[in-house]
């Protein structure tokens, strides 16, 4: 589980196929990895094969696989190598939750539509998959690209994301552009309220038909 509070934006120096998906090299700052430990990549919880480090520059690196099923539902398929990523590691029990549970487990691909700077803000509206839609809700949270973020305002297709200075700096979604496709994970606690509630709700829609 994780939080969404990025610790470290980590760079991909190797992407190779394999026969079950693709394995990934990425350089980062940890230095005291753990194989088979979680960490999120853009969001995506995968598993550290192996790790090391690079005695020259002093920065660590980890390999991670991501399986065919994980490439079609998320954006790793194409990733590309001197791409950054955002990392977090998994959180202890009783670390500070600055952020919000964060599962690790990417939901659908938001499309960023605008971008606009406005003050010392940076808007961008996220159009959602249509299915994703009903789990935002105004100054809930959501995250993308593994970041914890609040939902600024709604609008018909999405939501819109108010980004401070900050986050754009110590991330990689200051690279991201119109067009930009992003991993979108909704609050788990919404999707287990819609799912408790869809019986219910689908009956008193129904009730009025004939």
């Amino acid at each position: 589980m994780f939080t969404g509070l990025v610790d470290d934006v980590g760079m991909i120096t190797q992407i190779a196929d394999t026969p079950a998906g693709c394995e990934l090299r990425i350089r980062c700052r940890y230095l005291d990895l753990v194989d088979g430990e979680s960490i999120a990549v853009n969001g995506a919880c995968l598993t550290v094969r192996e790790h090391g480090r690079d005695a020259e520059s002093n920065t660590g690196w980890f390999t991670v696989a991501a399986i065919v099923t994980t490439l079609e539902r998320t954006t790793i398929g194409s990733w590309r190598v001197g791409q950054h990523v955002n990392l977090e590691r998994a959180m202890r029990l009783g670390d500070r939750l600055g952020g919000h549970l964060v599962l690790g487990h990417v939901d659908g691909l938001g499309t960023i539509l605008h971008t606009e700077r406005q003050g010392d803000a940076w808007l961008i509206d996220v159009e959602l998959p249509e299915a994703l839609r009903h789990l935002t809700v105004d100054k809930g949270s959501i995250a993308v690209d593994g970041i914890s973020l609040t939902v600024n305002a709604l609008h018909a297709t999405g939501v819109q994301l108010s980004i401070i200075e900050y986050t754009e700096r110590h991330t990689a979604l200051g690279e991201r552009v119109a067009g930009d496709h992003v991993h979108i994970e909704t609050d788990v606690l919404a999707k287990h309220i819609a799912r408790l509630t869809a019986p219910y709700t689908a009956s008193v829609s129904g009730a009025g038909e004939a």
